[in-house]
């Protein structure tokens, strides 16, 4: 904090630089000229106009009308990207698929602990693991998922948008995998 208060006290201009500006202005008046007459030439205190470089057409052509600016496309700042309805079918399908296999998960869990089998590996989930809201909360990861393959597939990079299906098979495959593996530890 002291840092940034001599930062903010050294960029604060001093008294004496701000009088000696001001003197200086006072001191050089500003010479204004009132010639209204348009052919006589300025004054030579005051700088002249420079003189137009094309040649301005004040009157458009026969039914066009006067563009201030050229008439070319603009790009725009920023791309945005919409998703296919193929894509999005292919999302809704993996999102399904993703929040089944978390189901499938729980439900393979509470049974191999239930038959004293197995445990939870997951730490996180490893308090809910004893109680039905293990199936609440194994959607916690499906769910993000779903949303970072959403912004992925609406991506302003190609390399992304073509690997926007990439989170929710991993979390869907991990998933089943998982249910399998407690099915196969309870039979």
């Amino acid at each position: 904090m002291i840092f940034a208060a001599l930062v903010l006290l050294c960029a604060v201009p001093q008294n004496d630089d701000v009088a000696k500006t001001a003197k200086a202005a006072a001191d050089n008046p500003v010479l204004v000229s009132e010639n209204t007459d348009k052919d006589s030439k300025s004054s030579p205190l005051l700088p002249s106009m420079p003189e137009p470089k094309a040649e301005v057409k004040a009157e458009a052509a026969a039914g066009e009308p006067m563009a201030a600016f050229p008439a070319r496309p603009v790009r725009p700042a920023v791309m945005a990207m919409h998703e296919t309805a193929t894509q999005r079918k292919v999302w809704y399908g993996l999102a399904i698929a993703g929040h089944a296999g978390a189901a499938f998960d729980a439900w393979s869990t509470r049974r191999a602990i239930t038959a004293g089998v197995g445990v939870e590996g997951n730490p996180m989930l490893r308090p809910f693991a004893h109680s039905g809201v293990l199936y609440v909360a194994t959607q916690a990861s499906p769910v993000l998922m779903d949303y970072l393959g959403k912004r992925m597939m609406t991506s302003q990079h190609s390399w992304l948008r073509k690997m926007w299906w990439l989170p929710q098979t991993a979390g869907a495959g991990m998933s089943f995998a998982a249910g399998a593996h407690n099915t196969g530890l309870v039979q």
